[in-house]
């Protein structure tokens, strides 16, 4: 809290909890215009007021936030303190991992075993364990126990690391497999509204190492994915610094029409943000059409936010937040004075503030008609009445496969023989006969074999979930199944899903369509949808055949839901109900059957949907605060099973050179005190030239690890049977899998590998050009041993949006580890902007109009790049590639190391390196 009060902003506050202090924003009326800054901005400014010290936050910082002018908003940069951190276990491992690893360095740097203790958190950390159980059994009764035991099997080791991290340090809870999915947690329990510390009232903030953090923006919570690395330094009582955000106003007017969904909206909203262009930007709804919209919709526009590319999507706090927190069982204290706080601060919203934005865009909501996104990105909507045709497009245009004007109906791919249609070379399109579970089936390009509910996205919203199971009653009563090929699955976000599913009795009308529940986590949407069965894998890999998933989750990037699927779309838990009985994307859904009942008769879909009416009845009448209540009443205790896994204990952790888990990180062995000056990078090759919209997953993977793979040759090599490889994701917390998994997705296409897919380059130690045969290529990883021998650096080069996506610190780790010292792209996402900074590699970007291509790169030339110890924010940086006949071609690119404290942060070689330092002279 701030020791000085220059602004007079100090004042008290009588609550239901007790007299509280509080820091009022209206002190600072004289400074700007209070009221009609954006509600986003003004708790950026209330932490500034709060924190300031002059030292780390400044009065200069309050004044520069108090006189925001949205329409010409600068480059100032603040620092920013949230109230507390979330993460997942994915992301969550390696964190620990590098806090237990900052404990060994600073042993080891002041040889005084009590300076361990310095590394821990200062600010409240919650870890949700949410991203470890697989989708290995489903369509069974006994599918949710066996995917519990195999977690366990699988994970037992992670999760001692992690009971030793509970015990060892302090402000850090431990939320136990099997609760749920963190953002839906963070929503139903752990988020406040209004935090206090200290007896002083603040608006509840946070920052997390998952993208999708920003779901907890629709209950007015200021909150964003950030990499593990920038939330390592907040536990570690660091601010983010950042630039001052432009704030996009997104007016909401309408209501949706007759069973329309949430999921629907947010899709319409993601498409029209990224056509806009947000990134880096804060989003701000507000509207008439507020009023009425209940919180779990607004959490599902939220939790989209890094699809739309915004740093939030932020709903300010009314009576629907209120009424949610009711709802969800807060205390009613609490609530009162979450209130009246906010009241006081002028953060409650009022639609007669003429709020100033930077933007402002305008969707009426009864113009949003039903929807999917696919087959590769969010952003990609396709209206359900387009989706054949759109997806006989794709076949053709995006997956190379010869279109028949229309391939089947569903009735028609349950037929033995079919019809005879326009056939591809594999047979995708007259299909390819499949024997599996005492069933015979024709399988075909767009048959869909993923049918999720998944992804916190939906599963927290119980309108989308309960018209799912509407629409599984209905079809129930006719006879419908879904179709043998399509693998189904329900993984609810938390576990008062499955009581309100239950208290409707819906269970069983989703269980008679494969829909039983496979575990309480992020499932499908992480890549962990589990293996398909053997005989439709075989079908779909030896026939070359583009199937697809449909899935009710915000991430559908290529080989992240299943190595075996090409084509991804999302859609609402109703639609995924839906496209299961119909067994495939190629088919109309708004004009032909979906399907024929059990006497011969067409079952349109109009005839199992829900009206919005039916809906509503049924979530008023199904979901209680009582329900919340019982279900985190004992949060933290977890299952027999949590309970019975032993660990370690000790300040520090005794790392095991046997675990194929958890090993310590390379990062801070031998870090001394002395900080080298920032020198010219010389000599540079490239490791990977690679087109736009490469995102963190091609990266870093968080799927399966293939066969024959680095990653795989070392878990080989360490005895591990292939059964037991898990996953990328599960293993984050070991930098030898990792650094063997960096760019290692199936579907990353390295242009200097020409005709592979996954972790391939030209080796220029061995190859003077791009290797023309595939079999030529080598493994990214094996290549990079070859150049560190060489001594040569490393550089990438990559097109528009790279790094979008996930906030995978391991991205920047991986390419870090991989000796790459820059990055030349034409534009980044976010995060992994300030992840790579955070490991000491420099992002640059071309400039305007230029390009690899334009300016005639094509990989085999060796980079200067002319920076030293003088390097400022933003400044021009002289690259000179020297090919190998003696020419050169230079250009010069913009440093995307935005701020003064980034340009200290990479001089140290990170910023966690930069926080050691500190804490060891402290």
């Amino acid at each position: 809290m701030s020791k000085i009060d220059p602004f007079g902003a100090a004042a008290a506050i009588d609550t239901p909890l007790g007299e509280r202090a509080m820091y009022k924003l209206d002190a600072l009326r004289g400074l700007g215009e209070i009221d009609r800054l954006p509600y986003s901005i003004k708790v950026l400014l209330e932490a500034c007021l709060r924190n300031l010290d002059n030292y780390v936050v400044t009065e200069e910082h309050v004044k520069a936030l108090a006189g925001y002018d949205a329409k010409n908003v600068g480059e100032v940069e603040i620092p920013f303190k949230p109230g507390r951190v979330v993460l997942q276990d994915f992301t969550g491992v390696p964190a620990v991992v590098d806090l237990a690893a900052m404990r060994a360095a600073i042993v080891r740097m002041t040889g005084n075993e009590s300076d361990a203790k310095k590394v821990n958190p200062l600010v409240p950390c919650d870890l949700v364990i949410d991203h470890s159980v697989q989708v290995d059994a489903f369509a069974s009764e006994v599918a949710l126990t066996i995917n519990s035991e195999k977690e366990f099997e699988r994970n037992n080791e992670r999760y001692q690391f992690l009971k030793w991290g509970q015990q060892a340090f302090d402000n850090f809870r431990v939320v136990p497999p099997a609760t749920g999915i963190i953002h839906q947690v963070n929503l139903e329990y752990l988020a406040k509204g209004v935090w206090e510390s200290n007896q002083t009232l603040y608006p509840d903030s946070l920052v997390g190492t998952d993208s999708h953090t920003t779901m907890i923006n629709g209950l007015g919570v200021v909150g964003w994915g950030v990499g593990g690395i920038e939330a390592e330094a907040v536990m570690l009582g660091q601010p983010i610094y950042m630039l001052i955000p432009e704030v996009v106003g997104f007016r909401l007017t309408g209501k949706l029409a007759d069973g329309v969904t949430a999921t629907d909206l947010v899709l319409r909203i993601t498409e029209m943000l990224r056509e806009h262009g947000v990134v880096g930007k804060f989003v701000e709804f507000f509207g008439p059409g507020l009023a009425e919209m209940p919180l779990a919709n607004r959490a599902t526009i939220a939790n989209m936010a890094p699809e739309y590319g915004a740093t939030m999507g932020f709903f300010p706090i009314d009576e629907q937040t209120t009424k949610y927190m009711e709802l969800s069982g807060r205390d009613k204290d609490l609530i009162t004075t979450v209130e009246q706080y906010c009241k006081a601060q002028g953060l409650w919203r009022d639609e007669s503030h003429d709020i100033v934005y930077t933007d402002v865009l305008e969707l009426d909501m009864s113009r949003v008609v039903p929807a999917l996104s696919g087959p590769k990105r969010p952003q990609d909507r396709i209206e359900l009445q387009a989706m054949q045709s759109q997806w006989q497009q794709d076949l053709s245009v995006t997956f190379g496969k010869p279109s028949a004007a229309k391939q089947s109906t569903a009735s028609e791919m349950e037929a033995e023989g079919g019809v005879t249609l326009a056939t591809d070379s594999n047979g995708g399109s007259a299909g390819v006969d499949v024997e599996y579970n005492n069933e015979t089936f024709k399988l075909k390009h767009g048959a869909v074999t993923i049918a999720a509910i998944t992804s916190c996205t939906n599963t927290s919203n119980p309108e989308v979930m309960l018209a799912a199971g509407l629409v599984a009653r209905k079809a129930n009563a006719l006879g419908l199944k879904a179709k043998p090929w399509v693998k189904t699955s329900l993984a609810p976000g938390s576990k008062v899903v499955t009581e309100y599913y239950k208290q409707a009795n819906l269970v069983s009308d989703l269980e008679a369509l494969g829909f039983h529940t496979v575990g309480y986590g992020c499932t499908t949407c992480i890549g962990n949808s589990g293996p398909l069965p053997k005989p439709i894998s075989k079908a779909i890999n030896e026939n070359d055949l583009v199937v697809a998933s449909v899935l009710s989750g915000n991430r559908n990037f290529e080989g992240r839901i299943s190595p075996d699927i090409k084509a991804n779309y999302l859609a609402s838990p109703p639609l995924v109900v839906a496209y299961a009985i119909a067994g495939t994307v190629d088919i109309d859904l708004q004009n032909e059957p979906i399907t024929q009942d059990h006497n011969g008769n067409n079952v349109y879909l109009k005839d199992i949907w829900p009206s919005t009416a039916e809906v509503q009845a049924l979530v008023e009448s199904s979901v209680t605060r009582e329900q919340f209540e019982t279900q985190y009443a004992d949060v933290f205790k977890g299952s027999e099973e949590w309970q019975a896994v032993e660990s370690t204990t000790g300040d520090l952790y005794g790392w095991d050179e046997k675990s194929t888990y958890v090993q310590e990180p390379p990062f801070f062995v031998g870090l001394t005190s002395d900080v080298k000056p920032i020198e010219k990078i010389s000599g540079a090759r490239v490791l990977a030239k690679l087109a736009d919209s490469v995102t963190t997953d091609h990266i870093s993977p968080a799927g399966a690890i293939k066969s024959g793979t680095p990653a795989a040759q070392y878990l080989d090599e360490n005895g591990v049977p292939k059964s037991m490889y898990n996953s990328y994701g599960s293993r984050r917390g070991n930098d030898r899998v990792m650094t063997r998994g960096t760019f290692a997705n199936i579907r990353v296409k390295n242009q200097l590998a020409p005709g592979t897919e996954g972790g391939y380059t030209t080796d220029f130690t061995r190859y003077d050009n791009v290797v023309e045969k595939p079999e030529d290529a080598s493994f990214i990883y094996d290549a990079v041993q070859n150049y560190k021998a060489s001594n040569m650096p490393l550089v990438v080069l990559a097109g528009v949006d790279y790094g979008m996506g996930s906030s995978r610190d391991w991205a920047a780790k991986g390419t870090f580890l991989l000796n790459v010292k820059a990055v030349i792209a034409k534009s980044f996402e976010r995060i992994h902007r300030s992840n790579l900074v955070g490991m000491g590699v420099l992002p640059l970007c071309f400039k305007d109009g230029q390009s690899h291509e334009s300016l005639g790169l094509d990989g085999t030339e060796s980079f200067d790049f002319e920076i030293d110890d003088s390097l400022q924010p933003r400044q021009d940086v002289k690259v000179i590639a020297s090919k190998a006949d003696g020419s050169k071609i230079e250009f010069v690119t913009t440093c995307r190391i935005d701020t003064p404290v980034e340009v200290d942060y990479y001089r140290n070689g990170g910023i966690l390196h930069t926080v050691l330092r500190n804490m060891a002279k402290s």
